[in-house]
């Protein structure tokens, strides 16, 4: 498959930029423990919700269920941080995942890995995808080791340290079309997502990229999506993240 280049991918690989990240990512935990975020949500069956099913399931029962799925994935020897660390070896739903580097840079890159109840999550997300004729995910990174990861680690980090998230940079459709977050979806700090007073884009491929992630949310797919509302670091992606022992929902 000829890869090709998405907007603001390269400095994705910087490490002042990981470190911009971490402090994001701390910025966005403790946003999610307050319930008095307006985006964050507490329902009743939380526990029951795909990724709160997905985030707490053993190893073991995780790689049954990517066996069951019929699920191609490679497991990897060593990951820091990360608790059954994995690499997709196939589509899901006909979906590729992959992230913005050459394929070749791929097979050993540690942005690649993932862990596998991630895996889960992005199946069911695959198959939204596939609804829409997406034939491919672009994403900035999955797994990025903490400054504090050390090797024989398997204590399970959150976020990007444990395999937890991913960062979507852009979807192609079958028809070659390319639906790229920076490009399709304005930032607008502050802006509502999803459901009423819901920002709405003009541009169609725009319009497309928030029903998928409004999807995912209703879905209940992933406990943080995160969005060019969220703030200035999230204008190029959209961060979708499991959470184990989780009950809440936080969407920005």
């Amino acid at each position: 498959m000829t890869p090709f280049a998405v907007p603001g991918a390269r400095r994705y690989i910087s490490t002042d930029v990981f470190a911009r990240l971490a402090g994001i990512a701390l910025g966005t935990a403790l946003l999610a423990g307050s319930a008095a975020a307006d985006p964050l949500t507490i329902p009743v069956d939380g526990d029951r919700s795909p990724a709160s099913r997905y985030a707490n399931l053993s190893n073991e029962d995780a790689f049954a269920a990517l066996a069951e799925r019929s699920i191609a994935f490679e497991r990897v020897d060593s990951a820091p941080g990360v608790r059954a660390p994995i690499r997709l070896a196939g589509p899901l739903h006909g979906v590729w995942i992959h992230s913005a580097l050459p394929e070749e840079a791929r097979k050993s890159t540690p942005f690649e890995i993932l862990d596998a109840r991630l895996a889960l999550a992005l199946d069911d997300f695959a198959a939204v995808l596939a609804r829409h004729d997406v034939v491919e995910l672009v994403h900035f990174t999955m797994y990025r080791p903490g400054d504090d990861a050390r090797e024989g680690d398997t204590s399970g980090k959150a976020r990007h340290p444990g395999g937890m998230a991913i960062d979507v940079g852009a979807l192609r459709k079958r028809s070659g079309a390319l639906l790229t977050v920076q490009t399709h979806w304005p930032a607008a700090i502050g802006a509502r997502t999803c459901g009423e007073g819901g920002r709405h884009l003009p541009a169609r491929r725009g319009r497309e990229l928030l029903s998928l992630a409004c999807e995912a949310k209703d879905l209940r797919l992933f406990h943080v999506i995160l969005t060019p509302h969220f703030n200035r670091a999230h204008r190029d992606h959209l961060h979708l993240e499991i959470k184990p022992e989780t009950k809440w929902f936080l969407l920005e």
